[in-house]
């Protein structure tokens, strides 16, 4: 496939300079919806769950007919590998020659902010779902950009809401994703209030697999600081909260914050059990219909309960069927924009919404504790509160 992204990406080029920009959606039988994910690479994991979780959600929404007001609903599904390049250009190759009506995607942050501007060149709806990075919905936003996967900020406000006073040092990848986070973070312990400081930073590349090092300068800076002392940990892909817990932080009286993972990565926690975080998703936690049928049907399909990104991608499937719903004669990207600026839509978390000023997925986040009594193997953490959206005080930065 490789061989194949630089003359199409040539011909994309010289098409937007011809001034080509189709804006009129397809208006045959079948309705075409594009997934892109990054299904081979650092996020594989993450993507398949998406995919599994957002063909799930149609078949519960369409009540297993797969269709929309009698039209059939079809799903192609695209690998970006995770690399921005193929990501523009697949989201390309969909809206110009798949012809589709609206796209989801994708994984990685860096992906999906090098598709933006082609969703705005095609004038047609992308949902961004699971990338988290704040410039999606902040400075490099554009109309067409509605997103359903939480931000980086309320990531943020979520940690900021269980954190009122003391000294923090966080820890997180050195990439995109995880520079993004922590300045969401900093801003979001002043946006609610919090009188803890961030007394030091440390980035680490993705593939690191030692952390003694940066680990022993986080130690090193809170151990002197006021109480409480929080290392908070922010990453994708396999987490390091085991091996910096070997590093016994309690010694200098340092307590962790991990961020919410994926269930098989939680698994490896319950050596920790009465250490505290912040969630998007847990399967145990929203109590409502949708969430009943997942969480039953996925446990008697796959012989575990879904995960945050499949319930993600169960949330980006909803925001698909509510807007084709609502406007199923659309003719055009502005129409379909129309009428998902406010939009509510019903996911595993509850009611979501986007927001009309930059097109966020107003939502709820969750404060967790890893159990001690686990009564079996997925059995890993219980819910201290429920954190709505209204204590987490979201700032509208796109400069709309």
């Amino acid at each position: 496939m490789q061989h194949l992204i630089k003359p199409l990406a040539v011909a994309i080029v010289a098409a937007f300079a011809a001034g080509a920009a189709p804006s009129v959606y397809a208006q045959g039988k079948d309705l075409k919806i594009a997934l892109i994910a990054g299904k081979t690479g650092p996020l594989e994991a993450y993507a398949k769950e998406t995919e599994l979780g957002f063909m799930m959600g149609l078949e519960y929404l369409t009540k297993g007919t797969m269709a929309i007001n009698g039209r059939k609903i079809k799903v192609i599904v695209k690998d970006d590998q995770s690399k921005p390049d193929l990501g523009r250009t697949l989201l390309a190759e969909a809206y110009g020659d798949d012809k589709v009506d609206l796209a989801v995607g994708t994984t990685s942050s860096g992906s999906a902010i090098a598709m933006l501007p082609v969703a705005k060149e095609y004038k047609k709806v992308l949902i961004v779902e699971p990338a988290v990075a704040d410039a999606i919905t902040q400075e490099k936003w554009n109309k067409y950009i509605f997103r359903t996967a939480r931000s980086s900020m309320q990531d943020a406000l979520a940690a900021a809401s269980t954190l009122k006073s003391g000294s923090i040092g966080f820890l997180a990848q050195d990439n995109a994703f995880g520079r993004d986070a922590i300045e969401a973070g900093k801003d979001a312990l002043k946006a609610t209030g919090s009188k803890a400081s961030t007394v030091h930073e440390e980035y680490a590349p993705a593939a690191t697999t030692d952390f003694t090092a940066p680990t022993q300068r986080l130690f090193n800076a809170l151990k002197d600081k006021p109480q409480p002392r929080v290392l908070a940990i922010v990453w994708a892909g396999p987490n390091p909260l085991n091996k910096i817990a070997d590093m016994k932080p309690e010694r200098y009286g340092i307590a962790l914050a991990p961020g919410g993972n994926i269930l098989p990565v939680m698994k490896t926690w319950k050596s920790y059990a009465g250490t505290e975080g912040t969630i998007y998703y847990y399967h145990g936690f929203p109590k409502n219909k949708m969430n009943d049928w997942f969480v039953a049907e996925h446990q008697k399909r796959y012989k575990m309960p879904p995960d945050m990104f499949t319930a993600g991608g169960m949330a980006a499937a909803s925001a698909v069927f509510t807007a084709l719903s609502k406007a199923p004669n659309a003719k055009n990207g502005d129409e379909m924009v129309a009428a998902m600026e406010g939009m509510s839509f019903e996911t595993p978390k509850g009611t979501m919404s986007f927001r009309k000023e930059d097109h966020q997925a107003i939502q709820p986040m969750y404060h967790f504790r890893i159990k001690k009594d686990q009564k079996n193997e997925w059995d890993l953490l219980e819910l201290v509160r429920e954190i709505p959206a209204t204590e987490m005080p979201l700032p509208v930065k796109n400069k709309r």
